[in-house]
């Protein structure tokens, strides 16, 4: 071909459209190859239910987070005893929301089968509840709420839709007033104001009481309020408590959040197992309790004395009846007390658990209440200790048995060194270490400068040694000084042994202490291995 006509022929097959698809290696033009339609994606799989809570996996649980604005899901094991526990209440509260046509699903993740999603989410302990929000994957809200399933759905009702009524005329207050014991209503001249968001956010929380909130000056007015407060109504004791918001400051949800649950209370509470968590989660640390019989009318008519008494306390002393005919005989042991030396008081500072008596014998009347009260606060009274009497064999066994009358004596004994474990009789992880420490007493038996002892700090209260956490050891090596070590090591035979002949230390690398378990609980109370101040009362779960 003529040199002069290759351009040209260039330019035609451009122009065509062949230009490209290029002349092969053979010569001749390829034809350009059949585009294929394409492929489908198979549909997603939709994830099971089991009564009425859907059932997640890692495949599944992307699409239900789509789907679902509002999700709380529950990571559990098949094993673990809390969440069979749950799984009915868990289940009645999907059906209850359900039943009201709620924007909220729930669903579970068996944690074990998708170790994936138990460590996206950072589960370690189960179960492990998160709530999340418009397919949010990667900041979910830890449920806190309750175990039950009303308490479950309320927690839901007031993340979803309002978590404080708005009100807007007197009728619509006594609506609310009328139907509820403990109502809480928030007057805001502006509902755009950012102490209404503090407000709403610790209504979301605050499930056994409600919310209602308003603008309207016509009920500033009736209810005598000239700026923004927040006003506890009530159907007992004094009926109504004002918290006016600081108009500098703003308002601070711990602080309303205290006045709430100090307020909520009534005067005078029944230590019961339904009210120990409200007594403790009040936050007062001045507790004057009552003993009586309500079975005795004598008895009964002191409780008059003891309202009349409480109202100047509100708020820095928790006043307490304990009926000591019912099931009580823990709070009875606490306190070193027989149910037949009721009528009787005792005041307790639960931070530093001191304990106080009346003098004995005195009448329990309003007067005598209030000056006891009085005296206490100002330190005119001295604590007491328990203290058992030294049993005769205390020392025949190779555990020692110590108590409050012959602890100095023995732990500060300048030729011995003195291992001591202080416990609770009901206390799981103390009877869990028990056959280790016998096993220890008997490896040292004939060491005679060791002592391994044992001392109930329910019945025996040492002033210098306060004890929040059963099992609770120490160490107190021999010499001058009065030395003592708190052993923070594993609880077996190997490491007590270890510590002991290295004359109280460990090596670095020893594990930490095993949290000891909570006090002063009902005995048989151990489903919570955390260490706990009295009365604690954190849900129960299973560690992995």
């Amino acid at each position: 071909m003529d040199g002069q006509f290759l351009p040209v022929l260039v330019l035609l097959l451009g122009a065509s459209g062949l230009c490209g698809q290029g002349l092969g290696p053979r010569g001749p033009l390829e034809e350009p190859p059949e585009e294929k339609p394409p492929e489908e994606k198979p549909p997603e799989e939709e994830p099971p239910e089991e009564d009425g809570v859907l059932v997640l996996s890692r495949q599944t649980l992307g699409q239900a987070l789509q789907e679902h604005p509002a999700l709380l899901v529950e990571f559990y094991a098949p094993w673990c005893g809390h969440c069979r526990a749950l799984a009915p209440e868990y289940s009645k509260a999907a059906a209850l929301l359900a039943a009201e046509s709620a924007r909220v699903t729930l669903a579970k993740v068996d944690g074990p089968a998708e170790p994936e999603l138990a460590e996206e989410f950072a589960v370690t302990e189960y179960p492990t509840l998160k709530f999340f929000r418009e397919g949010n994957r990667t900041h979910p809200e830890e449920y806190t709420g309750p175990r039950e399933a009303e308490g479950i759905a309320e927690w839901l009702r007031r993340r979803v839709g309002p978590s404080a009524r708005q009100l807007e005329d007197e009728e619509d207050i006594r609506a609310l007033t009328d139907t509820r014991d403990v109502v809480v209503v928030g007057f805001f001249q502006d509902l755009q104001d950012r102490d209404v968001a503090t407000f709403l956010g610790l209504a979301q929380d605050a499930l056994d009481m409600t919310f209602g909130l308003t603008d309207r000056p016509q009920l500033f007015q009736k209810f005598g309020l000239t700026k923004d407060t927040v006003v506890l109504f009530k159907k007992y004791d004094e009926g109504r408590a004002d918290f006016p918001v600081d108009k500098e400051l703003g308002l601070d949800q711990g602080d309303l959040s205290r006045f709430l649950l100090t307020h909520s209370m009534h005067l005078v509470t029944e230590y019961s197992s339904e009210t120990s968590s409200k007594i403790f989660e009040a936050k007062i640390l001045n507790h004057l309790l009552l003993f009586i019989n309500q079975t005795l009318d004598a008895h009964r008519e002191l409780l008059a004395g003891f309202r009349e008494a409480a109202p100047p306390f509100r708020g820095q002393v928790l006043f307490v009846v304990v009926d000591v005919g019912a099931d009580n005989d823990h709070v009875l042991q606490y306190f070193g007390l027989k149910a037949q030396e009721a009528p009787t008081l005792r005041f307790i500072n639960i931070e530093t658990t001191k304990k106080y008596a009346p003098e004995h014998g005195a009448p329990v009347t309003a007067a005598t209440i209030t000056d006891f009260c009085r005296t206490v606060l100002g330190g005119g009274v001295k604590p007491y200790h328990l203290s058992q009497e030294v049993p005769p064999d205390w020392d025949q066994r190779p555990v020692k048995t110590l108590v409050g009358k012959n602890f100095e004596q023995v732990a500060f004994d300048e030729t011995k060194n003195v291992f001591i474990k202080f416990y609770a009789p009901w206390c799981a992880h103390c009877k869990e270490m028990a056959p280790a420490w016998e096993e220890l007493a008997e490896k040292y038996r004939d060491h005679e400068d060791v002592i391994i002892a044992e001392l109930d700090a329910t019945a025996n209260e040492l002033e210098a040694f306060p004890v929040h956490g059963f099992p609770t050891l120490k160490y107190f090596p021999a010499g001058p000084g009065r030395k003592v070590i708190d052993y923070k090591g594993a609880r077996d035979l190997e490491t007590f042994s270890k510590f002991l002949d290295s004359g109280g230390e460990l090596p670095a690398e020893e594990p930490a202490e095993v949290p000891g378990a909570a006090f002063p609980e009902k005995p048989g109370n151990t489903t919570e291995p955390k260490d706990e101040k009295p009365g604690n009362t954190t849900e129960p779960r299973d560690e992995l």
